[in-house]
């Protein structure tokens, strides 16, 4: 099954530019220099009636609504969302979860809602800043109509399997995801041994790189290189980009088949069960 991923925002906590600065990638004029929270969106069309690749409904899957979720489904024309999988419980990955709102309720006029997919870690985070919606005592008439559901090894929506990634973002164990020949690496500063044989066989990969200088829970620039060059995906997608990097002056420094990723950017990926 083949399907699109696009990188809704590729920058840091703070965005690109970020604020009360003036450096030179902060006041860029290229737009791939400009960067919002990190997240990105799959989409696919269902096989219809066991007939065809991609001639049934499609389907939509967001890693992670940040802060700046509202501007992105505008960008990107969302009317709806049939599922979301969060990497962690940081402000910059679940501060956008009630600007699902409008788009569950297409989903609850099915009669069904948005399930959210989170380790036990941040399920616990999310149902104390959105008390007013996942209490069970919550009465607020237009809250989202969504649902906590425990991360497992493997999840499966709609014919699409995704694969938990464990990975570190300075001493917090975070999820990354594998869905056929991609995976996404957010927010990392190490990979444990074990998630290595997760990430074999890729055609693109995506890994965050902060910036040259070290940092205590993210990976810097050649840090993403090595784990590039020791996993071998075909291609190779750097995002939760800070201002420290402009994107020509960086991409002239990376291999061929690394890339600083940017807002926008729209790869073919192949999707189906993740090989065990």
């Amino acid at each position: 099954m083949n399907g699109r991923l696009t990188f809704l925002g590729t920058g840091t906590s703070m965005g690109v530019p970020t604020l009360g600065c003036d450096c030179a990638v902060c006041t860029s004029a290229d737009p791939r220099d400009r960067r919002l929270r990190p997240s990105v969106l799959l989409r696919w069309r269902e096989p219809e009636n066991g007939a065809g690749l991609g001639s049934g409904r499609e389907r939509v899957v967001v890693i992670d609504t940040g802060p700046d979720f509202r501007e992105q489904a505008l960008r990107n024309d969302l009317h709806r969302v049939d599922a979301v999988f969060y990497t962690h419980s940081h402000a910059d990955h679940i501060l956008g979860l009630d600007d699902l709102r409008p788009l569950s309720f297409t989903v609850f006029r099915e009669g069904g809602t948005i399930p959210l997919y989170a380790s036990a870690e941040t399920i616990a985070v999310l149902e104390r800043i959105y008390d007013y919606t996942f209490s069970p005592q919550a009465t607020y008439p237009t809250r989202a109509r969504v649902r906590l559901e425990p991360l497992g090894e493997r999840t499966a929506v709609h014919g699409v399997e995704f694969q938990r990634v464990p990975v570190m973002h300075g001493e917090m164990k975070i999820c990354g995801f594998r869905f056929g020949g991609t995976a996404y690496l957010t927010d990392v500063s190490s990979i444990p041994e074990s998630s290595f044989a997760l990430l074999e066989g890729l055609d693109h990969m995506v890994l965050s790189a902060l910036r040259h200088k070290p940092h205590p829970s993210h990976a810097t620039l050649d840090q993403a290189v090595a784990w590039a060059r020791r996993i071998g995906a075909r291609h190779t997608w750097l995002t939760h980009i800070a201002h420290e990097l402009g994107h020509e002056e960086t991409n002239r420094l990376l291999p061929e088949e690394i890339r600083l990723a940017y807002d926008g950017l729209e790869l073919p990926v192949t999707l189906g069960p993740v090989p065990l």
